[in-house]
Protein backbone atom coordinates (compact mmCIF):
# COMPACT_ATOMS: atom_id res chain seq x y z
CA UNK A 1 0.00 0.00 0.00
CA UNK A 2 2.84 2.33 0.88
CA UNK A 3 4.54 1.52 -2.45
CA UNK A 4 1.34 2.34 -4.34
CA UNK A 5 0.94 5.63 -2.46
CA UNK A 6 4.56 6.63 -3.14
CA UNK A 7 4.18 5.80 -6.82
CA UNK A 8 0.97 7.83 -7.00
CA UNK A 9 2.65 10.85 -5.40
CA UNK A 10 5.58 10.60 -7.84
CA UNK A 11 3.17 10.37 -10.76
CA UNK A 12 1.29 13.47 -9.59
CA UNK A 13 4.56 15.39 -9.24
CA UNK A 14 5.59 14.43 -12.75
CA UNK A 15 2.22 15.44 -14.15
CA UNK A 16 2.42 18.75 -12.27
CA UNK A 17 5.88 19.47 -13.67
CA UNK A 18 4.85 18.57 -17.22
CA UNK A 19 1.85 20.90 -16.94
CA UNK A 20 3.89 23.80 -15.54
CA UNK A 21 2.77 26.96 -17.27
CA UNK A 22 5.28 28.36 -19.77
CA UNK A 23 6.30 32.02 -19.50
CA UNK A 24 4.22 34.44 -21.56
CA UNK A 25 5.95 35.56 -24.76
CA UNK A 26 6.15 39.24 -25.68
CA UNK A 27 3.73 38.66 -28.55
CA UNK A 28 1.24 37.01 -26.21
CA UNK A 29 1.66 39.79 -23.64
CA UNK A 30 1.15 42.54 -26.23
CA UNK A 31 -1.92 40.77 -27.62
CA UNK A 32 -3.39 40.52 -24.12
CA UNK A 33 -2.68 44.19 -23.35
CA UNK A 34 -4.07 45.22 -26.71
CA UNK A 35 -7.32 43.31 -26.35
CA UNK A 36 -7.96 44.67 -22.86
CA UNK A 37 -7.35 48.31 -23.79
CA UNK A 38 -9.43 48.14 -26.98
CA UNK A 39 -12.26 46.69 -24.90
CA UNK A 40 -11.96 48.79 -21.74
CA UNK A 41 -10.06 52.04 -22.45
CA UNK A 42 -11.36 54.94 -20.36
CA UNK A 43 -9.29 57.81 -21.83
CA UNK A 44 -12.03 59.12 -24.13
CA UNK A 45 -14.83 58.94 -21.55
CA UNK A 46 -12.80 60.47 -18.71
CA UNK A 47 -11.56 63.33 -20.91
CA UNK A 48 -15.12 63.98 -22.03
CA UNK A 49 -16.33 63.98 -18.43
CA UNK A 50 -13.56 66.33 -17.31
CA UNK A 51 -14.11 68.85 -20.10
CA UNK A 52 -17.85 68.89 -19.35
CA UNK A 53 -17.66 69.06 -15.55
CA UNK A 54 -14.42 70.98 -14.97
CA UNK A 55 -13.75 72.99 -18.10
CA UNK A 56 -10.33 74.60 -18.42
CA UNK A 57 -7.53 73.50 -16.08
CA UNK A 58 -5.57 76.70 -15.43
CA UNK A 59 -2.88 76.24 -12.78
CA UNK A 60 -3.77 77.92 -9.50
CA UNK A 61 -7.44 78.32 -10.37
CA UNK A 62 -10.44 76.57 -8.82
CA UNK A 63 -10.71 74.54 -12.03
CA UNK A 64 -7.07 73.54 -11.79
CA UNK A 65 -7.61 72.27 -8.27
CA UNK A 66 -10.64 70.26 -9.42
CA UNK A 67 -8.56 68.67 -12.20
CA UNK A 68 -5.86 67.68 -9.70
CA UNK A 69 -8.47 66.04 -7.46
CA UNK A 70 -10.18 64.35 -10.41
CA UNK A 71 -7.02 62.58 -11.56
CA UNK A 72 -5.94 61.74 -7.99
CA UNK A 73 -9.28 60.00 -7.42
CA UNK A 74 -9.08 58.18 -10.76
CA UNK A 75 -5.67 56.74 -9.90
CA UNK A 76 -7.17 55.50 -6.63
CA UNK A 77 -10.20 54.10 -8.44
CA UNK A 78 -7.91 52.18 -10.79
CA UNK A 79 -6.22 50.43 -7.87
CA UNK A 80 -3.17 52.55 -6.99
CA UNK A 81 -2.32 52.62 -3.30
CA UNK A 82 0.60 55.01 -3.68
CA UNK A 83 -0.90 58.24 -5.03
CA UNK A 84 0.43 61.56 -3.79
CA UNK A 85 0.17 65.27 -4.39
CA UNK A 86 3.46 67.04 -4.91
CA UNK A 87 2.54 70.55 -3.77
CA UNK A 88 4.41 73.65 -4.84
CA UNK A 89 3.88 77.36 -4.44
CA UNK A 90 4.95 79.80 -7.12
CA UNK A 91 4.07 83.16 -8.55
CA UNK A 92 1.68 82.56 -11.41
CA UNK A 93 0.00 84.77 -13.97
CA UNK A 94 -3.65 85.11 -15.01
CA UNK A 95 -5.18 87.34 -17.66
CA UNK A 96 -7.45 90.30 -17.19
CA UNK A 97 -8.75 92.68 -19.87
CA UNK A 98 -7.01 93.82 -23.03
CA UNK A 99 -7.74 96.21 -25.88
CA UNK A 100 -5.68 96.97 -28.97
CA UNK A 101 -6.15 99.85 -31.39
CA UNK A 102 -4.13 100.54 -34.52
CA UNK A 103 -4.41 104.11 -35.81
CA UNK A 104 -7.54 104.48 -33.73
CA UNK A 105 -9.27 101.34 -35.08
CA UNK A 106 -9.99 98.42 -32.74
CA UNK A 107 -8.24 95.13 -33.52
CA UNK A 108 -9.25 91.87 -31.84
CA UNK A 109 -6.39 90.62 -29.66
CA UNK A 110 -5.57 88.28 -26.80
CA UNK A 111 -2.92 88.82 -24.12
CA UNK A 112 0.09 86.53 -24.07
CA UNK A 113 1.06 85.04 -20.72
CA UNK A 114 3.31 86.80 -18.23
CA UNK A 115 2.57 90.24 -19.70
CA UNK A 116 2.76 93.09 -17.14
CA UNK A 117 -0.05 93.60 -14.63
CA UNK A 118 -1.06 97.03 -15.96
CA UNK A 119 -0.16 98.73 -19.22
CA UNK A 120 -1.40 101.79 -21.10
CA UNK A 121 0.86 102.32 -24.09
CA UNK A 122 0.70 104.20 -27.37
CA UNK A 123 3.68 103.88 -29.68
CA UNK A 124 4.78 103.39 -33.27
CA UNK A 125 4.79 99.85 -34.73
CA UNK A 126 7.86 98.46 -36.52
CA UNK A 127 7.62 95.37 -38.73
CA UNK A 128 10.37 92.91 -37.75
CA UNK A 129 9.27 90.13 -40.08
CA UNK A 130 9.92 86.71 -38.52
CA UNK A 131 11.21 88.27 -35.31
CA UNK A 132 14.48 86.32 -35.45
CA UNK A 133 17.78 87.83 -34.35
CA UNK A 134 18.82 88.31 -37.97
CA UNK A 135 15.80 90.58 -38.49
CA UNK A 136 16.92 92.82 -35.62
CA UNK A 137 20.56 92.86 -36.69
CA UNK A 138 19.65 94.49 -40.00
CA UNK A 139 18.92 97.64 -37.99
CA UNK A 140 19.57 97.09 -34.27
CA UNK A 141 18.01 100.39 -33.19
CA UNK A 142 14.90 100.16 -35.38
CA UNK A 143 12.56 98.96 -32.63
CA UNK A 144 14.06 100.84 -29.69
CA UNK A 145 11.24 102.57 -27.81
CA UNK A 146 8.68 101.17 -30.26
CA UNK A 147 6.35 98.18 -30.65
CA UNK A 148 7.70 95.16 -32.54
CA UNK A 149 5.40 93.38 -34.97
CA UNK A 150 6.37 89.78 -35.83
CA UNK A 151 4.87 86.60 -37.25
CA UNK A 152 4.55 83.62 -34.94
CA UNK A 153 5.70 81.35 -37.75
CA UNK A 154 8.09 81.84 -40.65
CA UNK A 155 6.77 84.14 -43.36
CA UNK A 156 6.20 82.79 -46.85
CA UNK A 157 9.28 83.44 -48.93
CA UNK A 158 11.65 83.38 -45.95
CA UNK A 159 15.21 82.26 -46.54
CA UNK A 160 15.50 78.48 -46.76
CA UNK A 161 16.92 76.69 -43.74
CA UNK A 162 15.79 79.19 -41.11
CA UNK A 163 14.96 77.80 -37.67
CA UNK A 164 11.89 79.38 -36.12
CA UNK A 165 11.77 80.47 -32.48
CA UNK A 166 9.12 80.07 -29.79
CA UNK A 167 6.90 83.09 -29.12
CA UNK A 168 8.65 83.59 -25.78
CA UNK A 169 12.05 83.66 -27.47
CA UNK A 170 10.79 86.19 -30.02
CA UNK A 171 9.53 88.32 -27.14
CA UNK A 172 12.90 88.04 -25.38
CA UNK A 173 14.63 89.30 -28.53
CA UNK A 174 12.22 92.23 -28.79
CA UNK A 175 13.06 93.18 -25.20
CA UNK A 176 16.79 92.74 -25.89
CA UNK A 177 16.63 95.26 -28.75
CA UNK A 178 14.66 97.83 -26.76
CA UNK A 179 11.04 97.28 -27.83
CA UNK A 180 8.36 98.55 -25.45
CA UNK A 181 5.72 96.11 -26.70
CA UNK A 182 5.22 93.24 -29.13
CA UNK A 183 2.35 92.26 -31.42
CA UNK A 184 2.51 88.69 -32.73
CA UNK A 185 0.43 87.62 -35.71
CA UNK A 186 -1.05 84.11 -35.79
CA UNK A 187 -0.86 81.93 -38.91
CA UNK A 188 -4.23 80.14 -38.58
CA UNK A 189 -7.15 81.16 -40.82
CA UNK A 190 -10.42 82.74 -39.67
CA UNK A 191 -9.10 85.04 -36.98
CA UNK A 192 -8.09 82.37 -34.48
CA UNK A 193 -6.24 83.98 -31.57
CA UNK A 194 -3.42 82.13 -29.85
CA UNK A 195 -2.42 82.58 -26.24
CA UNK A 196 0.46 81.07 -24.28
CA UNK A 197 3.39 82.35 -22.34
CA UNK A 198 5.60 85.09 -23.78
CA UNK A 199 8.18 84.58 -21.03
CA UNK A 200 11.20 82.32 -21.38
CA UNK A 201 11.60 82.11 -17.61
CA UNK A 202 8.01 81.92 -16.39
CA UNK A 203 8.44 85.31 -14.69
CA UNK A 204 6.66 88.53 -15.67
CA UNK A 205 8.05 90.17 -18.79
CA UNK A 206 8.67 93.90 -18.93
CA UNK A 207 6.62 94.68 -22.04
CA UNK A 208 3.03 93.92 -23.11
CA UNK A 209 2.65 91.04 -25.58
CA UNK A 210 -0.49 90.39 -27.59
CA UNK A 211 -1.54 88.07 -30.41
CA UNK A 212 -3.75 89.08 -33.33
CA UNK A 213 -5.38 86.94 -36.01
CA UNK A 214 -3.81 86.03 -39.33
CA UNK A 215 -6.06 88.31 -41.38
CA UNK A 216 -5.55 91.30 -39.09
CA UNK A 217 -1.84 90.60 -39.20
CA UNK A 218 -1.84 90.68 -43.00
CA UNK A 219 -3.77 93.95 -42.95
CA UNK A 220 -1.29 95.49 -40.50
CA UNK A 221 1.68 94.35 -42.58
CA UNK A 222 0.11 95.95 -45.64
CA UNK A 223 -0.50 99.16 -43.68
CA UNK A 224 3.14 99.29 -42.61
CA UNK A 225 4.38 98.91 -46.19
CA UNK A 226 2.47 102.08 -47.10
CA UNK A 227 3.38 104.19 -44.10
CA UNK A 228 3.57 104.42 -40.34
CA UNK A 229 1.11 103.05 -37.80
CA UNK A 230 0.66 103.51 -34.08
CA UNK A 231 -0.81 101.04 -31.63
CA UNK A 232 -2.48 101.63 -28.31
CA UNK A 233 -2.33 98.69 -25.92
CA UNK A 234 -4.37 98.79 -22.72
CA UNK A 235 -4.28 95.74 -20.48
CA UNK A 236 -4.65 94.52 -16.92
CA UNK A 237 -3.45 91.17 -15.61
CA UNK A 238 -2.76 89.50 -12.28
CA UNK A 239 0.38 87.91 -10.93
CA UNK A 240 0.22 86.35 -7.48
CA UNK A 241 1.49 83.44 -5.41
CA UNK A 242 -0.57 80.34 -6.08
CA UNK A 243 -0.60 76.77 -4.84
CA UNK A 244 -0.65 73.87 -7.26
CA UNK A 245 -0.04 70.14 -7.16
CA UNK A 246 1.55 67.60 -9.42
CA UNK A 247 -0.28 64.29 -9.08
CA UNK A 248 2.01 61.25 -8.85
CA UNK A 249 0.90 57.61 -8.92
CA UNK A 250 3.71 55.14 -8.18
CA UNK A 251 3.99 51.45 -9.02
CA UNK A 252 7.04 50.05 -7.24
CA UNK A 253 9.46 47.92 -9.23
CA UNK A 254 9.97 44.28 -8.29
CA UNK A 255 13.68 43.93 -9.15
CA UNK A 256 15.11 47.46 -9.33
CA UNK A 257 12.79 49.58 -7.17
CA UNK A 258 15.36 52.37 -6.82
CA UNK A 259 15.38 52.90 -10.62
CA UNK A 260 12.51 55.12 -11.77
CA UNK A 261 10.84 55.47 -15.17
CA UNK A 262 8.53 58.50 -15.42
CA UNK A 263 5.60 58.77 -17.78
CA UNK A 264 4.37 62.34 -17.54
CA UNK A 265 2.35 65.01 -19.26
CA UNK A 266 0.85 68.31 -18.25
CA UNK A 267 -2.66 68.30 -16.87
CA UNK A 268 -3.03 72.09 -16.87
CA UNK A 269 -4.37 74.15 -19.75
CA UNK A 270 -4.92 77.76 -20.66
CA UNK A 271 -8.21 79.35 -19.67
CA UNK A 272 -9.64 80.20 -23.10
CA UNK A 273 -11.12 76.72 -23.55
CA UNK A 274 -11.03 73.20 -22.12
CA UNK A 275 -7.62 72.24 -23.45
CA UNK A 276 -8.88 68.92 -24.80
CA UNK A 277 -5.99 68.62 -27.25
CA UNK A 278 -3.41 70.60 -25.24
CA UNK A 279 -2.95 68.51 -23.23
CA UNK A 280 -6.07 66.46 -22.56
CA UNK A 281 -5.12 63.85 -25.13
CA UNK A 282 -1.75 63.40 -23.43
CA UNK A 283 -2.65 63.52 -19.74
CA UNK A 284 -5.83 61.45 -20.00
CA UNK A 285 -4.00 58.84 -22.07
CA UNK A 286 -1.49 58.60 -19.19
CA UNK A 287 -4.38 58.07 -16.79
CA UNK A 288 -5.65 55.22 -18.98
CA UNK A 289 -2.18 53.68 -19.35
CA UNK A 290 -1.95 53.59 -15.55
CA UNK A 291 -5.36 51.88 -15.50
CA UNK A 292 -4.13 49.35 -18.08
CA UNK A 293 -1.08 48.48 -15.96
CA UNK A 294 -3.38 47.55 -13.09
CA UNK A 295 -6.06 45.88 -15.20
CA UNK A 296 -3.50 43.68 -16.96
CA UNK A 297 -1.59 42.82 -13.79
CA UNK A 298 1.61 44.25 -15.23
CA UNK A 299 4.47 44.09 -12.74
CA UNK A 300 7.36 46.34 -13.79
CA UNK A 301 10.88 45.47 -12.67
CA UNK A 302 11.68 49.18 -12.31
CA UNK A 303 9.50 51.64 -10.45
CA UNK A 304 7.08 53.45 -12.74
CA UNK A 305 5.65 56.86 -11.89
CA UNK A 306 2.64 58.26 -13.71
CA UNK A 307 2.82 62.05 -13.33
CA UNK A 308 0.27 64.78 -14.02
CA UNK A 309 2.26 68.00 -14.13
CA UNK A 310 0.68 71.36 -13.37
CA UNK A 311 2.02 74.75 -14.44
CA UNK A 312 3.53 73.65 -17.75
CA UNK A 313 1.78 76.40 -19.67
CA UNK A 314 3.10 79.10 -17.36
CA UNK A 315 6.73 78.03 -17.58
CA UNK A 316 7.15 74.28 -16.83
CA UNK A 317 6.50 75.08 -13.18
CA UNK A 318 5.54 71.59 -12.00
CA UNK A 319 8.26 69.66 -13.83
CA UNK A 320 10.92 72.18 -12.77
CA UNK A 321 9.79 71.74 -9.19
CA UNK A 322 9.96 67.94 -9.41
CA UNK A 323 13.49 68.06 -10.82
CA UNK A 324 14.57 70.65 -8.24
CA UNK A 325 13.29 68.39 -5.45
CA UNK A 326 15.04 65.35 -6.95
CA UNK A 327 18.32 67.27 -7.02
CA UNK A 328 17.78 68.47 -3.44
CA UNK A 329 16.97 64.94 -2.23
CA UNK A 330 19.87 63.36 -4.18
CA UNK A 331 17.43 61.18 -6.16
CA UNK A 332 17.93 62.73 -9.60
CA UNK A 333 20.26 59.86 -10.60
CA UNK A 334 17.48 57.39 -9.78
CA UNK A 335 15.40 58.76 -12.66
CA UNK A 336 16.49 56.60 -15.57
CA UNK A 337 14.00 57.75 -18.23
CA UNK A 338 11.37 60.45 -18.66
CA UNK A 339 8.66 59.80 -21.25
CA UNK A 340 6.57 62.86 -22.09
CA UNK A 341 3.15 62.99 -23.77
CA UNK A 342 2.27 66.55 -24.77
CA UNK A 343 -0.26 67.14 -27.54
CA UNK A 344 0.82 63.79 -28.95
CA UNK A 345 -1.08 60.68 -29.93
CA UNK A 346 -1.89 57.90 -32.40
CA UNK A 347 1.76 56.77 -32.31
CA UNK A 348 3.57 55.56 -35.41
CA UNK A 349 7.09 55.60 -33.94
CA UNK A 350 9.37 56.70 -31.12
CA UNK A 351 11.85 59.45 -30.40
CA UNK A 352 14.54 58.46 -27.89
CA UNK A 353 16.52 61.55 -26.96
CA UNK A 354 19.87 60.99 -25.31
CA UNK A 355 23.14 59.11 -25.61
CA UNK A 356 21.96 55.72 -26.79
CA UNK A 357 23.94 52.58 -26.08
CA UNK A 358 21.41 50.36 -27.84
CA UNK A 359 19.27 51.87 -30.59
CA UNK A 360 18.15 48.36 -31.57
CA UNK A 361 16.13 48.13 -28.34
CA UNK A 362 13.60 50.65 -29.67
CA UNK A 363 13.59 49.29 -33.21
CA UNK A 364 12.98 45.73 -31.98
CA UNK A 365 10.28 46.99 -29.62
CA UNK A 366 8.67 48.92 -32.47
CA UNK A 367 8.75 45.84 -34.68
CA UNK A 368 6.90 43.88 -31.98
CA UNK A 369 4.26 46.61 -31.73
CA UNK A 370 3.95 46.71 -35.52
CA UNK A 371 3.26 42.98 -35.56
CA UNK A 372 0.34 43.72 -33.26
CA UNK A 373 -1.02 46.44 -35.59
CA UNK A 374 0.49 47.70 -38.85
CA UNK A 375 -0.86 51.22 -38.33
CA UNK A 376 2.25 51.55 -36.18
CA UNK A 377 5.05 52.28 -38.68
CA UNK A 378 8.07 51.83 -36.41
CA UNK A 379 9.73 55.14 -37.26
CA UNK A 380 12.60 56.18 -35.02
CA UNK A 381 14.64 59.28 -34.19
CA UNK A 382 17.09 60.52 -31.58
CA UNK A 383 16.61 64.26 -31.09
CA UNK A 384 14.98 66.76 -28.79
CA UNK A 385 13.27 70.12 -28.53
CA UNK A 386 12.24 72.49 -25.73
CA UNK A 387 9.17 74.01 -24.06
CA UNK A 388 7.56 70.95 -22.52
CA UNK A 389 7.92 68.99 -19.30
CA UNK A 390 10.78 66.80 -20.52
CA UNK A 391 13.05 69.87 -20.67
CA UNK A 392 14.07 70.13 -16.97
CA UNK A 393 14.86 66.41 -16.90
CA UNK A 394 16.78 66.56 -20.18
CA UNK A 395 18.94 69.43 -18.93
CA UNK A 396 20.01 67.16 -16.06
CA UNK A 397 21.07 64.47 -18.53
CA UNK A 398 18.05 62.19 -18.07
CA UNK A 399 17.26 60.23 -21.28
CA UNK A 400 13.89 61.17 -22.72
CA UNK A 401 11.31 59.31 -24.75
CA UNK A 402 8.37 60.56 -26.79
CA UNK A 403 6.25 59.35 -29.68
CA UNK A 404 5.95 60.20 -33.34
CA UNK A 405 2.33 61.26 -33.64
CA UNK A 406 -0.07 60.80 -36.52
CA UNK A 407 -2.90 63.17 -35.59
CA UNK A 408 -5.29 65.12 -37.78
CA UNK A 409 -3.49 68.33 -38.79
CA UNK A 410 -6.72 70.32 -38.34
CA UNK A 411 -6.52 70.06 -34.54
CA UNK A 412 -3.34 72.13 -34.37
CA UNK A 413 -5.15 75.25 -35.58
CA UNK A 414 -6.82 75.44 -32.18
CA UNK A 415 -3.56 75.24 -30.24
CA UNK A 416 -3.83 77.55 -27.19
CA UNK A 417 -7.05 78.97 -28.62
CA UNK A 418 -10.71 79.20 -27.69
CA UNK A 419 -11.61 76.37 -30.09
CA UNK A 420 -9.54 73.71 -28.29
CA UNK A 421 -12.48 71.65 -27.09
CA UNK A 422 -13.59 68.03 -26.94
CA UNK A 423 -15.10 68.00 -30.44
CA UNK A 424 -11.54 67.83 -31.80
CA UNK A 425 -10.73 64.55 -30.02
CA UNK A 426 -10.50 61.40 -32.14
CA UNK A 427 -11.43 58.41 -29.98
CA UNK A 428 -9.49 55.85 -32.02
CA UNK A 429 -6.36 57.97 -31.91
CA UNK A 430 -6.65 58.34 -28.15
CA UNK A 431 -7.11 54.59 -27.67
CA UNK A 432 -4.11 53.90 -29.91
CA UNK A 433 -1.98 56.06 -27.63
CA UNK A 434 -2.99 53.94 -24.65
CA UNK A 435 -2.38 50.70 -26.53
CA UNK A 436 1.08 51.39 -27.92
CA UNK A 437 2.50 53.50 -25.08
CA UNK A 438 1.52 50.83 -22.53
CA UNK A 439 3.62 48.36 -24.52
CA UNK A 440 6.52 50.86 -24.75
CA UNK A 441 6.47 51.78 -21.08
CA UNK A 442 6.24 48.21 -19.78
CA UNK A 443 9.05 47.08 -22.09
CA UNK A 444 11.30 49.92 -20.97
CA UNK A 445 10.58 49.30 -17.30
CA UNK A 446 11.37 45.59 -17.75
CA UNK A 447 14.42 45.90 -19.99
CA UNK A 448 17.33 43.66 -18.99
CA UNK A 449 19.56 46.67 -19.65
CA UNK A 450 18.30 50.19 -20.33
CA UNK A 451 19.14 51.44 -23.84
CA UNK A 452 20.58 54.75 -22.59
CA UNK A 453 22.27 56.05 -19.47
CA UNK A 454 22.10 59.42 -17.77
CA UNK A 455 24.43 61.86 -19.53
CA UNK A 456 27.05 63.77 -17.60
CA UNK A 457 27.32 67.54 -17.93
CA UNK A 458 29.63 67.53 -20.94
CA UNK A 459 27.56 64.90 -22.74
CA UNK A 460 24.37 66.86 -22.06
CA UNK A 461 25.98 70.03 -23.41
CA UNK A 462 27.04 68.20 -26.58
CA UNK A 463 23.52 66.80 -27.01
CA UNK A 464 22.02 70.30 -26.71
CA UNK A 465 24.43 71.65 -29.33
CA UNK A 466 23.79 68.69 -31.64
CA UNK A 467 20.05 69.45 -31.49
CA UNK A 468 20.59 73.17 -32.22
CA UNK A 469 19.19 74.15 -28.83
CA UNK A 470 22.06 76.30 -27.59
CA UNK A 471 20.74 79.63 -28.95
CA UNK A 472 17.26 78.98 -27.57
CA UNK A 473 18.61 77.97 -24.16
CA UNK A 474 20.77 81.08 -24.02
CA UNK A 475 17.77 83.28 -24.86
CA UNK A 476 15.81 81.50 -22.13
CA UNK A 477 18.59 81.82 -19.54
CA UNK A 478 18.75 78.02 -19.35
CA UNK A 479 22.22 77.55 -20.85
CA UNK A 480 24.20 76.49 -17.80
CA UNK A 481 27.58 75.89 -19.39
CA UNK A 482 30.32 78.50 -19.42
CA UNK A 483 31.99 79.16 -22.74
Amino acid sequence: MKKITASLILLLVLISCSEKKTEETRAELFARIDAEIIENSKSYSTLKEATETIGHRLTGSENGEKAEEYTYNKFKEYGFDDVAYQSFEVEAWSRGDVSLEVNGEKVKAVTLGQSPEKVVLTEEIVDLGNGLEADYLENPDAVKGKIAFVCIGLLEGSKEGLTNLHRSEKTALAIKYGAVGIIISNTVDNGVLLTGTASVTGELITIPAVCIGKEDGAALKEKLTKGKAKATINMTNTSAMIKARNVVATMKGTDFPEEVIILGGHLDSWDLSTGAIDNGIGSFAILDIARAFKANNLTPKRTVQFVMFMGEEQGLLGSKYMVKQAIKNNTINNIKYMMNLDMSGNPVGMNAGGQLDDESFFKDLGAAIQKQDTIYKNTFSNKSSLHSDHQPFMLEGVPILSIHSNLDSSIYGCYHSDCDDFTLVNKDHLVNTSRFVTMMLYSLANAKKLPAKKMNSDETKAFMIKNNLKEKLIIGNDWKWEE
